[in-house]
C-alpha cells in the first residue's frame, strides 16, 4: 500500500478527493529514484544463504561431471564446462554482492563470504572491493576515468593521438582483446598482485593470501585430475567465466545512449541511473547472472541484494525502459568504441570517419 501511495497523490477538485498518478505529472528525478529503491536494500539472511547454496552445489556438481566425462569424451565435457561457467559467474556476482555488503548484515560475513569466493574466481576480495568501490563512486565521470571502467576515449581525445596511439586504443577494444585475451589476463596474470594499490599492506595480503590458496587447489588438482583434465576441463571455466563476466561488464556501461559527464556537470544518481544499462535477458540467463542486468537500479543504490532486484522492477515498472537492452541488441555494443561529447553518445570508430 506504501509503495502505491508513493506514486499517488491525492488532491480535492470541486470538493471531490480525486487520487492522481504523479508519474503522470512528472518524472521522478534520479535522486528521489535513489530515495524510492533504498526501501530494498534490507537482507535477508536466509534467503542468502539459500542463494549462496544453490550456486555452489551445482557448480561443484557440474565441475565434476565435466572431469568426469572427460576421460571419455571430451565433447561430452563441453555439456558440463559451459553451465559450469556460468554457475562460476554466479559465485563471482555473489562475491560482488558481498563487497557491497549487501548479503549479511554484518560486515564480517560479507567480508569472509566474498574472501573464499575470491578463492575460486581468482579475484583476491580486498583489492577488488577497493577498486570497484571507486568506479561506483567515479562512474560516468569523464573527469575521473580509469577507475575499473573498460577505458573509453572522446573523438576528440582519439583524434589528437598518433597513428601508433590509435592503432594501440583500435587494438585494445577489438572483441579478440576485450574478450578473450583480456579476461585471460585479468583473472590469470594480472590479479595475482594488487596492481594500483602496491603500497597498501592490506592489499598485498588478499593478493598473497587468495594466491597461497589458489596455488594450493591448483597443486590438488593437478595431482589428483591430472593435467590435461585441469588444462582442459578447470581453466576453460575459469576462462570463459571470466569472459563471460567482462562481456556483462561491458554492456552495463558501454551502451550507445550511455551518460557521461565532466565533474563539473556530473551528478552521481544522475550517472548511476543513465550511465548504467538494463540488460534485460531472458530469465534463465537473467537467474544465472545473479540479476546483474538491473545494473542502472544496482548503481543508483549498491546496498541493495541482488535477488530483490526483480522486485523493484516489478513494483517500478517506470525502471524498466531505463537504459534497456535486450540480448539481439547488445550485440551491436560490440562495435561502439569513442564518446561523441556533442552528441551524448557512443559511436563507433566508422562513425567517427564520417564526422571528420
Amino acid at each position: 500500500m506504501a509503495d502505491l501511495l508513493d506514486a499517488k497523490i491525492k488532491k480535492k477538485i470541486d470538493g471531490v478527493t480525486m487520487v492522481l498518478d504523479t508519474d503522470k505529472l512528472k518524472e521522478k528525478t534520479a535522486k528521489e529514484w535513489a530515495q524510492v529503491v533504498a526501501r530494498y536494500k534490507r537482507p535477508s539472511h536466509a534467503r542468502s544463504i539459500f542463494e549462496i547454496a544453490v550456486t555452489c552445489i551445482p557448480f561443484v556438481g557440474l565441475w565434476l561431471l565435466a572431469v568426469y566425462f572427460y576421460y571419455y569424451s571430451y565433447w561430452l565435457s563441453l555439456l558440463f564446462i559451459i553451465p559450469a561457467a556460468f554457475f562460476l559467474v554466479r559465485l563471482f556476482a555473489i562475491q560482488h554482492d558481498c563487497g557491497h555488503g549487501t548479503l549479511f548484515r554484518y560486515k564480517a560475513a560479507n567480508d569472509w563470504v566474498g574472501r573464499v569466493l575470491g578463492v575460486f574466481t581468482f579475484t583476491p576480495y580486498e583489492v577488488w572491493k577497493r577498486d570497484h568501490a571507486a568506479h561506483h563512486s567515479t562512474s560516468g565521470n569523464l573527469s575521473q576515468r580509469g577507475y575499473g571502467d573498460i577505458t573509453t576515449l572522446t573523438i576528440e581525445e582519439y583524434q589528437q593521438l598518433s597513428l601508433k596511439g590509435r592503432f594501440a586504443y583500435k587494438l585494445y577494444r577489438s572483441p579478440l582483446v576485450l574478450f578473450l585475451f583480456g579476461p585471460t589476463y585479468l583473472f590469470v596474470i594480472r590479479q595475482r598482485l594488487p596492481i594500483g594499490r602496491m603500497k597498501e599492506f592490506k592489499a598485498w595480503i588478499s593478493a598473497m593470501g587468495t594466491n597461497l590458496f589458489i596455488a594450493a587447489i591448483v597443486l590438488t588438482l593437478l595431482y589428483t585430475i591430472g593435467t590435461g583434465a585441469f588444462f582442459l576441463v578447470h581453466m576453460p571455466i575459469v576462462i570463459l567465466a571470466g569472459t563471460l563476466g567482462v562481456w556483462l561488464f561491458y554492456v552495463q556501461h558501454q551502451f550507445e545512449n550511455t551518460h557521461w559527464e565532466h565533474q563539473d556537470t556530473w551528478n552521481p544518481q544522475h550517472a548511476a541511473l543513465y550511465g548504467s544499462s538494463h540488460y534485460d535477458l531472458p530469465l534463465p540467463l537473467r537467474w544465472a547472472t545473479a540479476n546483474i542486468g538491473a545494473h542502472h537500479i544496482h548503481h543508483l543504490h549498491s546496498r541493495i541484494p541482488y535477488y530483490r532486484l526483480p522486485k523493484i522492477l516489478k513494483d517500478h515498472p517506470q525502471l524498466k525502459d531505463m537504459g534497456r537492452i535486450t540480448l539481439w541488441q547488445s550485440l551491436k555494443c560490440v562495435n561502439l568504441h569513442l564518446w561523441d561529447e556533442a552528441n551524448k553518445k557512443l559511436v563507433s570508430f566508422r562513425e567517427r570517419r564520417k564526422k571528420v
